[in-house]
């Protein structure tokens, strides 16, 4: 694959979760949002490691690692938090999260 192809796959992927983050209402599929958006950042990075080579490739190919391993923390304690507040308040709609008072 060429290297246009790469940052076009991932700025289309960037794209479509920034969609899904911004203007879906479901608090699930904007968490799905955010971690499309990680992982196109990531195979940005693999590209970008993969195009350059030398140092740049070992430290292109570490980078993502450790934001997988971040985002699958992140990912469990926010999916952790939107049970519980799903529980609370009944609905999955983001704007009824607006506040977290009971």
């Amino acid at each position: 694959m060429t290297p246009e192809i790469v940052q076009g796959l991932a700025a289309a992927l960037f794209g479509l979760g920034l969609t899904a983050a911004v203007i879906r209402r479901n608090i699930f599929v904007v968490l799905m949002g955010v971690e499309l958006m990680l992982n196109a950042v990531n195979l940005s990075f693999i590209g970008f490691a993969r195009t350059h080579g030398g140092d740049a490739s070992v430290l292109g190919q570490m980078a993502p690692l450790f934001t997988i391993a971040i985002a699958a923390a992140e990912a469990c304690v926010g999916l952790a938090m939107v049970i519980l507040l799903v529980r609370s308040k009944d609905t999955i709609d983001a704007d009824a999260f607006s506040t977290m008072k009971e």
